[in-house]
């Protein structure tokens, strides 16, 4: 499975690049989802309609196109992370998907993979989130 890296970050719900302990990187994504109604758009948040700019902490996405309308809940579970990484243990490189569901992962909330090669679970917590020692 070949991923591809996006060309824009208009076409991303979530998007990171985090360096790892021991000269391990990680590259993460998720590309937005085409509308399951009209099939041309991509859906989006909505926007603040006072500011403009996109609500943060929306509960739907909208299809800017036809104006269809999923639940957060709903639509979340379908996405996966595409991920490009190098591995912290044992320093190859490699590329996998995940769910986008953040699980527990040494007490924080991450989304969790496995390295191709070592086996090894590694999470992408949030930002500056510390990860508790086994």
């Amino acid at each position: 499975m070949a991923i591809t890296e996006p060309e824009s970050m208009d076409d991303l719900l979530y998007f990171t690049r985090r360096a790892l302990d021991n000269d391990g990187k990680i590259m993460a994504w998720v590309y937005k989802p085409v509308c399951s109604k009209c099939g041309k758009e991509k859906m989006g948040k909505p926007l603040d309609p006072k500011k403009g700019t996109v609500k943060i902490r929306a509960l739907e996405y909208i299809c800017p196109g036809c104006g269809f309308t999923i639940s957060k809940d709903e639509l979340e579970p379908t996405l996966t992370v595409e991920i490009i990484y190098t591995c912290p243990h044992c320093k190859k490189s490699g590329e996998t998907t995940t769910l986008y569901k953040r699980k527990k992962f040494m007490g924080a909330d991450s989304y969790i993979f496995e390295c191709n090669d070592c086996h090894q679970k590694i999470g992408i917590t949030k930002k500056m989130k510390k990860l508790k020692e086994k």
